[in-house]
């Protein structure tokens, strides 16, 4: 299952692509986390449904010095990656 995950609120500058990489890769999942130009975060996550949704809590969340107002959630095709990597 992959996850397209869009993540607004003070979420750039805020180490929060370096911490969304942490997250997942310790969940097991795989994909991307990018920085949008309208200051939002996209992450494209994939793994299990269990997994993806703590993920997506975590997301609700953020590292500690992002203020996160919403999380947009869409599943996508599953596109297979080997890893979890944070793009610019």
């Amino acid at each position: 299952m992959r996850f397209s995950i869009k993540i607004k609120g003070k979420v750039q500058g805020v180490f929060f692509r370096k911490s969304a990489q942490e997250k997942a890769v310790s969940l097991g999942l795989t994909g991307f986390v990018r920085n949008e130009s309208d200051g939002s975060v996209y992450v494209e996550a994939q793994g299990l449904k269990d997994q993806l949704e703590m993920f997506t809590d975590w997301c609700g969340e953020g590292p500690p010095m992002s203020h996160v107002t919403s999380v947009e959630v869409s599943i996508k095709n599953d596109e297979p990656t080997e890893c979890f990597e944070v793009r610019r």
